[in-house]
């Protein structure tokens, strides 16, 4: 069985270094591997990232996180990316990586995402400039999620795809249904599906609901703390059973 500890949004200042670090150094006891899904930092300063930093460092498990909207408000997302590289995490953008833990291959594929909606209450990439490139900013964003979780290939005993915006509306009830498009996009959830994944883990939304599913079938949690209740939440995926031999053959035929 494949552990994944999870937490988004724990929006870190200067006042809040140690706060979770108790918790996470009990990561090893529990957890294969941690994800962090956005909106790590209040304003997406070098000095708040720093502090998540310290937070994630030496932890004994590979990290892997995700920017949100919060980390990009200061305009200095290379800046914050480095400073978490620097403590040891995978930062992901449009791509994937596989961490190695307990002889199991767990794959990552992330992109903080974006809004657009949902379907039959989505924008439309029509107009103006403007509304134009914000569909195409999250077209974009799942187009580079997808092709990241392609690239993972068949020889992971799980994949994950891991972002910030949620990709089902499910995972949003709670919200007022006014702001379902900033939250989200159904772009990610195709995404998804069309590539194939174990599981789909976001932030964002923290008036939202944990459990959700894509229309294909994928498990979806929001795992923003606010919606979870504690410092990460440790979610179970089971190995993948290697095929029989002569089974590729025979599905050729």
């Amino acid at each position: 069985m494949i552990r994944v500890a999870a937490v988004g949004d724990i929006h870190m200042g200067p006042e809040s270094q140690s706060v979770l670090r108790p918790a996470f150094e009990t990561l090893p006891e529990c957890a294969d591997l941690l994800l962090l899904a956005g909106d790590l930092t209040r304003h997406g300063t070098p000095e708040e990232m720093r502090v998540v930093a310290r937070e994630v460092q030496g932890l004994g498990v590979p990290v892997v996180a995700v920017l949100g909207n919060h980390d990009h408000h200061d305009d200095r997302p290379d800046e914050v990316t480095a400073i978490l590289r620097d403590a040891g995490a995978q930062v992901l953008e449009g791509q994937g990586t596989v961490v190695e833990s307990g002889g199991a291959r767990i794959g990552v594929a992330g992109t903080k995402g974006f809004g657009g909606g949902f379907v039959g209450r989505c924008a439309g990439e029509f107009g103006e400039p403007v509304m134009k490139e914000f569909v195409r900013y999250s077209r974009r964003s799942a187009d580079g999620l997808r092709t990241a979780l392609e690239r993972l290939g068949e020889d992971c005993d799980a994949r994950i795809a891991l972002t910030h915006y949620s990709p089902v509306a499910d995972t949003l009830a709670g919200e007022p249904l006014e702001i379902y498009p900033f939250l989200g996009s159904y772009l990610l959830a195709e995404a998804i599906d069309t590539a194939g994944a174990d599981l789909a883990v976001h932030g964002h939304a923290h008036a939202g609901t944990e459990h959700g599913m894509t229309s294909g079938g994928v498990r979806v949690r929001n795992v923003a703390q606010p919606v979870i209740g504690r410092a990460f939440h440790v979610y179970h995926l089971p190995v993948r059973e290697p095929a029989p031999v002569g089974a590729a053959a025979q599905q050729a035929r």
